[in-house]
């Protein structure tokens, strides 16, 4: 008990739900945020095509994409699909990943920049996860899971989620802290 609390008050990152028998469950759906990326948002002029334009994982955040892919492949778990942003952060760290087909999906850019777009944004992400069959993970980030999910997350952290009324009931996490 001592060791616990110990951990619970000095090692944070030990403290992280790993739910991996959530993300076996029929209709569970794995939302991700991508990998470690140090900083806020992206700097001027930002363009989608040009990653030396953009935020981008460092060390850590290729070897925290990758460690949780291994995770995941070692468990048996892969995705039909996985579904990523056009940044290229969140782009890098579904390949990485190494978990399934990667396709980008525009509905899952973020709108950090421009918030008046995010409620007509997230319908769109909504609709293709209800259009698509078999096991699905999204790629994305910090304010779009927020509007999906009603919960903030964590870099590289993976929210376990089932379709829920006009949005997605977050059920699980998974978490691999970056060293």
């Amino acid at each position: 008990m001592k060791r616990l609390l110990f951990a619970l008050l000095f090692l944070p990152s030990l403290a992280v739900a790993n739910d991996w028998d959530v993300l076996r469950q029929e209709g569970t759906i794995a939302i991700m945020r991508h990998a470690l990326a140090p900083g806020v948002g992206d700097p001027e002029p930002f363009q989608i095509g040009d990653c030396s334009t953009q935020r981008n994982l460092d060390d850590r955040g290729r070897e925290q994409a990758r460690t949780t892919g291994a995770e995941l492949r070692e468990r048996g778990i892969a995705f039909d699909r996985v579904l990523t942003s056009q940044w290229c952060r969140t782009r890098e760290t579904a390949t990485l990943l190494d978990v399934g087909p990667v396709e980008d999906a525009q509905a899952l850019n973020s709108f950090f920049r421009d918030f008046s777009g995010r409620e007509a944004q997230t319908k769109e992400a909504l609709a293709l996860i209800d259009e698509l069959n078999g096991k699905l993970m999204l790629v994305s980030h910090q304010v779009n899971i927020s509007a999906l999910t009603g919960q903030s997350t964590r870099s590289g952290e993976v929210l376990l989620a089932e379709r829920s009324g006009d949005g997605l009931k977050v059920i699980g996490s998974i978490l691999i802290a970056p060293d």
